[in-house]
C-alpha cells in the first residue's frame, strides 16, 4: 500500500479490500497531465506568499516538470497502489526531491484538485470533439456534393412520402451536427477553471493565485482563474454533466444516421453500398455483409445515455460540499468522452466510401404515390380547393 495523503489521527490500518474498493488511480490516472497543472500553479501561488523560498521553490517546481515531461513523452508510468492520481505524484516528487514534497500538499485539498482536473480535462476533450466533428461535417459535405444532383425517395412513418433531392436528405443531418457543434462551442466559451477552493474554503489569497497562472500560462488562452465561490467550486459537476448532455445528443444524432444507413443498405431497399473495410461477414453464412461499425454506433447509445443519467443520479441529493459520491463521476466521463472520439473519427471514414445505387433509387421513384401532392396541386390551379383534391386523389388511392 502506497503512502497516503492523510492518516494522522488514526490508529488502525486501512482494511486492505476497503482500500481497493475506495481506490481510484486504476482510471483517474488519466488525469496525470491536468493534476500537474495544478501542482506547479499551486507551488507558484505558495512562492508568493513567502511560505516556500525561492530555492524552495525552483526545486519544486523542476520536479515536477520532470513528471510533466515524462507525461508528454508517454513515459509516465502510475503506481496502481497508490489512493488516486494526486498521491501518485506526489509520492512521485517525493522520491525526485525528497522531505521538501512534504511541502508541495501545503493549504491545499483533492477537492480542489479534482474539479480543476476534470474541468481541464473536459476542455480539452471537448475542443478535440469540436475538431473531429468539423472533419466528420466535410465528410457529410463530400457525400453530398457527389449526389448532389440525385433524387430519393423521402420517407415519414418509414413510409414512402414525396421524392426529395439527396442533398437535401443527408443535409439533415449536416443540420444536426452543426447544432452539436454549436453546443460544444456555447459550453467552451463559458467553461471556466477555478483553482485555490481548498476543500471548501481559500487558504491562499485569491492574488496570489492570480500571479501564479499568469506565471503559468505565459501567455496561453486556457481559462484558469481563482477560484470565485470556494463552496460551490467543490461541490460544482454541472460542467460534467452539461458536456454528457451535449454527448448524448450527439450521440443520438449518430444512431439515427446509422439506423437509416442500416436501413437503406438492405436488400430490401438496396439505396446505400456500405464500405466494406467498415463491415464483417458471418461465421456460418457466406453472403453476409453486416453493417456492424453502424450497429455498434446505435448500440453504444445505450451506455452514453446511461453514464449521463449516473451522474445525475449521483448529484441528485447530496448536501454540500464535497462527499465521496462523486468520485464516480471519472469513469462515465471518459467512457462517454472516448467512445463518441472513436465514433465520429470512424465515421468520418465511413461516409466518404458510401455509394449510392442509382439504379435502384430510379426504380424506386417510379412509385406514383410519391407524386400526390404534386397531382393535388395541379387540380388546385384548376380551381379546386385542396381539401377537395386531398379527397378526390384519395379516393382514387383507395380503389386501387
Amino acid at each position: 500500500m502506497a503512502k497516503k495523503l492523510w492518516g494522522g489521527r488514526f490508529k488502525k490500518k486501512t482494511d486492505k479490500d476497503f482500500f481497493e474498493f475506495q481506490k481510484s488511480i486504476q482510471y483517474d490516472h488519466k488525469l496525470a497531465k491536468y493534476d500537474i497543472a495544478h501542482s506547479l500553479i499551486h507551488v507558484l501561488a505558495l512562492g508568493s506568499t513567502g511560505v516556500l523560498k525561492p530555492k524552495e521553490k525552483a526545486k519544486l517546481v523542476k520536479s515536477i516538470q520532470k513528471i510533466q515531461d515524462e507525461i508528454a513523452a508517454g513515459k509516465f508510468k502510475y503506481d496502481k497502489d497508490s489512493e488516486d492520481i494526486h498521491t501518485d505524484i506526489q509520492n512521485k516528487v517525493e522520491k525526485k526531491i525528497g522531505k521538501l514534497a512534504l511541502k508541495l500538499h501545503t493549504l491545499r485539498s483533492r477537492n480542489d484538485q479534482i474539479v480543476f482536473d476534470e474541468k481541464f480535462y473536459c476542455y480539452e476533450e471537448s475542443t478535440k470533439i469540436e475538431g473531429l466533428l468539423e472533419k466528420f461535417m466535410e465528410s457529410i459535405m463530400f457525400l453530398k456534393n457527389r449526389y448532389r444532383e440525385l433524387s430519393i425517395v423521402g420517407y415519414t412513418h418509414t413510409q414512402g412520402a414525396q421524392k426529395i433531392y439527396f442533398k437535401d436528405y443527408l443535409g439533415a443531418f449536416y443540420c444536426m451536427f452543426e447544432r452539436d457543434k454549436k453546443r460544444l462551442s456555447s459550453f467552451l466559451k463559458n467553461l471556466e477553471i477555478h483553482i485555490g477552493a481548498g476543500a471548501l474554503l481559500r487558504n491562499i489569497k485569491k492574488e496570489n493565485y492570480g500571479k501564479a497562472i499568469k506565471e503559468f500560462l505565459k501567455g496561453a488562452n486556457y481559462p484558469i482563474k481563482p477560484s470565485e465561490n470556494t463552496v460551490d467550486d467543490v461541490s460544482d459537476r454541472d460542467f460534467i454533466i452539461e458536456f454528457l448532455s451535449i454527448l448524448s445528443i450527439m450521440q443520438m444524432h449518430l444512431s439515427r444516421l446509422s439506423e437509416d444507413f442500416i436501413l437503406y443498405s438492405t436488400k430490401e431497399f438496396g439505396f446505400f453500398e456500405l464500405p466494406e473495410e467498415f463491415c464483417t461477414g458471418s461465421s456460418l453464412m457466406p453472403h453476409k455483409k453486416n453493417p456492424d461499425f453502424l450497429e455498434l454506433v446505435r448500440g453504444y447509445t445505450g451506455r452514453i445515455y446511461g453514464n449521463l443519467f449516473s451522474i445525475l443520479t449521483t448529484m441528485k441529493g447530496l448536501p454540500l460540499t464535497y462527499n465521496r459520491d462523486m468520485q464516480l463521476d471519472k469513469e462515465p466521463l471518459f467512457s462517454s468522452v472516448e467512445t463518441v472520439k472513436d465514433e465520429i473519427a470512424i465515421m468520418s471514414r465511413f461516409i466518404k466510401g458510401v455509394r449510392l445505387n442509382k439504379d435502384i433509387i430510379k426504380e424506386s421513384l417510379k412509385d406514383k404515390n410519391l407524386y400526390s401532392v404534386d397531382r393535388a396541386k395541379d387540380l388546385v390551379k384548376q380551381g379546386m380547393s385542396f381539401r377537395q383534391a386531398h379527397d378526390e386523389i384519395g379516393r382514387e388511392l383507395r380503389k386501387k
